[in-house]
């Protein structure tokens, strides 16, 4: 039998609303979870408060940890550091799981040993309005480093992972302020197959001021950090090396553009370096592959 041994963080910041239906998720799950760590990235609200009151009387272990405001990143890696179980998941404090999530899960892993990651579909709902996903969000399984490219196609909320696996791949950069997870899962999927199961096993709120998406412009500046780090990667193939030139081209050109409409001459300048280095890369690219040929 699978040890399906799960530590769940929960990270938050002023959520004290929300918080309450996260953790009471975890706790109605049909699979137990080993542990639940709820990280508070500084609150002002009354987060410990609630935790508190659902500590008492809790089917499993929920543990507060309480720390000065550093960012979604530095909150689960604290999470993943006081974290007991094999197997980590995590739980954005604004949304919640559905009742299977964690049986589910643990079924698709016992079928499938070696993988490491698992994740799911969810389901979106919008200032209370369930809406459909558009097709650039297709989530899926097995060797999705294509996939994962352009934007985030795996949720936070959704995965389970494996301990053992950060030791491998590093934890969430803390100095990214946003697109922390499309970073660690490029490092992820570069070298590891995912499972998937593909039915609904998390309800993904948003529409609410405080999104990272809202507070930040232009998410694609993130992302190029995030690319040009796995670009340094020495464990990728020719094949993934182009991808990821091709795909931080593209981003570069993007808000390079912006920054010209917008006569930012600085940040301009900056894209184009970038532009011009991933030009420089593909003509070695092929420049190289027109040798090959020739032989």
């Amino acid at each position: 039998m699978l040890d399906f041994s799960v530590s769940v963080i929960i990270p938050t910041f002023n959520r004290a609303g929300v918080l309450a239906r996260a953790i009471e998720s975890v706790l109605q799950q049909s699979l137990p979870a080993k542990e639940i760590i709820v990280v508070d990235d500084g609150s002002v609200d009354n987060t410990q408060n609630v935790v508190g009151e659902l500590q008492h009387g809790a089917v499993i272990p929920i543990s507060y940890i309480c720390q000065r405001n550093s960012g979604v990143s530095a909150a689960r890696n604290s999470g993943i550091r006081h974290a007991n179980g094999e197997w980590i998941a995590f739980l954005d404090s604004d949304d919640a799981w559905l009742p299977d999530k964690l049986k589910n899960q643990a079924s698709l892993i016992e079928q499938h040993p070696g993988f490491r990651l698992c994740h799911t579909q969810e389901r979106w709902i919008r200032n209370g309005v369930r809406v459909n996903q558009m097709k650039k969000h297709a989530k899926s399984g097995g060797h999705i480093f294509r996939q994962c490219l352009p934007l985030c196609v795996i949720s936070p909320s959704s995965v389970v992972i494996q301990r053992a696996l950060f030791d491998d791949v590093g934890l969430f950069d803390e100095s990214l302020p946003a697109c922390e997870d499309y970073d660690l899962w490029l490092r992820i999927c570069a070298h590891e197959a995912v499972l998937f199961v593909d039915t609904p096993q998390i309800l993904k709120y948003g529409g609410h001021d405080d999104q990272l998406s809202r507070k930040h412009w232009g998410m694609d500046r993130f992302r190029i950090h995030a690319l040009q780090n796995i670009l340094q990667d020495p464990g990728l193939d020719k094949c993934q090396q182009q991808l990821v030139v091709k795909t931080l081209l593209h981003k570069a050109r993007i808000l390079r553009q912006g920054a010209e409409k917008r006569s930012n001459h600085r940040r301009a300048d900056k894209y184009r370096e970038i532009e011009a280095a991933c030009n420089s890369l593909l003509e070695k690219t092929i420049e190289t592959k027109s040798q090959i040929d020739k032989k």
